[in-house]
């Protein structure tokens, strides 16, 4: 650490130092030169251990539910992270987990491993059975009358299913002769329909957007595009505008708690302040719920989830059980009704948006 004097002004706002910090802007008497030394030591000191900011807030924040609203509205702000810090965190943490592992699993079955290890134990025991069955043969005459009997029930088949196969070869042949007289496959048929359906939606989409030429042309461009480039697209979207879409949701959470609690006396900075607290909370449920595998773990955090926002609602407003219940109710209809129409705009309208670029 430097020894260094302290000037006698402050090297932000000029004013004069009385102390380790500036009385005006709150900035160190004492700067020393950056250094990743110095930025560690910023970190750890100011928003980890020394202040110990994070820690109480989170200690309130996930034990006890809606104490971290209630400290910030009676006025112990100082004490504790930020709510929108806290919120973006959360919500940064969250995404990016959400990206680096939800490829980790393709979904996809190893059917030729599958198979082997299925057919293994198979085809050893059709072995035995023969082995078995070859022995009792030699001990046994009526057994080989019988082989010989099955024998011959088979050749009987084989020769009825070459017949079928015959009269399919000449019903075909005779098909070809007469192409208006052909019969068109149900499967087939099917297909030809989907296809027309299809035709008719996207004819359908691009009369819409002829008054949007960006549109209809994005559009254009991302039905030139294989299924698995389109099912892309919609996964890059998501990845890169849902945090954006969620954000922009806080306020509509925040009006619908200001329409359940008319006459609550709340103003609507309360509301968007336990709507950051909540969500901010979500995001690091979710977020360790993806970390952890292990599944009695999980079933807690998802209890604890549910169970968190009517309890948090409880006690910020004061309402009744009965009460709470229902408004949560109602909330939650509410707001993942916005969220997903906010998803399906972040995935498919922005996506679709930004093919080729």
């Amino acid at each position: 650490m430097s020894t260094a004097a302290a000037p006698d002004n402050c090297a932000n706002c000029e004013t004069p130092l009385n102390g380790h910090y500036c009385s005006h802007c709150g900035q160190e008497a004492v700067l020393h030169h950056a250094s990743t030394r110095e930025f560690l030591h910023e970190f750890i000191g100011h928003y980890v251990a020394l202040e110990g900011k994070l820690w109480g807030s989170l200690k309130r924040l996930i034990l006890n539910p809606g104490e971290l609203t209630n400290e910030y509205i009676r006025g112990r702000r100082v004490r504790y992270v930020q709510p929108l810090r806290l919120y973006l965190t959360f919500s940064v943490l969250f995404f990016a987990l959400l990206k680096f592992t939800g490829g980790e699993s393709d979904g996809k079955v190893d059917i030729e491993g599958t198979t082997a290890k299925v057919m293994a134990p198979v085809s050893e025991l059709a072995q035995n059975v023969g082995k078995q069955q070859g022995r009792l043969d030699k001990l046994d005459p009526a057994a080989a009358q019988s082989k010989a009997a099955a024998e011959a029930a088979l050749a009987d088949m084989v020769k009825e299913m070459r017949e079928e196969d015959d009269k399919s070869a000449a019903r075909l042949a005779e098909v070809e002769k007469h192409p208006a007289a052909k019969v068109v496959h149900p499967a087939a048929e099917a297909k030809k329909d989907s296809k027309d359906s299809d035709n008719i939606s996207e004819e359908y989409i691009e009369r819409k957007l002829m008054g949007w030429p960006l549109l209809q042309h994005q559009w254009q461009i991302f039905n030139t595009l294989p299924a698995d480039e389109q099912l892309k697209t919609f996964k890059n979207a998501m990845h890169h505008y849902a945090p954006y879409a969620i954000f922009m949701l806080m306020p509509v959470f925040a009006l619908f708690l200001k329409v359940l609690y008319l006459g609550s006396g709340r103003r609507f900075g309360e509301h968007m302040l336990f709507a950051l607290h909540t969500n901010a909370f979500a995001f690091l449920i979710f977020s360790l719920i993806l970390v952890v595998n292990f599944g009695l773990v999980q079933f807690v955090l998802w209890c604890w989830l549910i169970g968190y926002l009517p309890w948090a609602m409880r006690r910020v407003y004061h309402s009744s059980r009965l009460g709470t219940f229902l408004r949560w109710s109602v909330l939650m209809l509410l707001y993942m009704l916005a969220m997903g129409l906010a998803l399906m705009f972040s995935s498919l309208f922005m996506g679709i948006l930004t093919v080729g670029h």
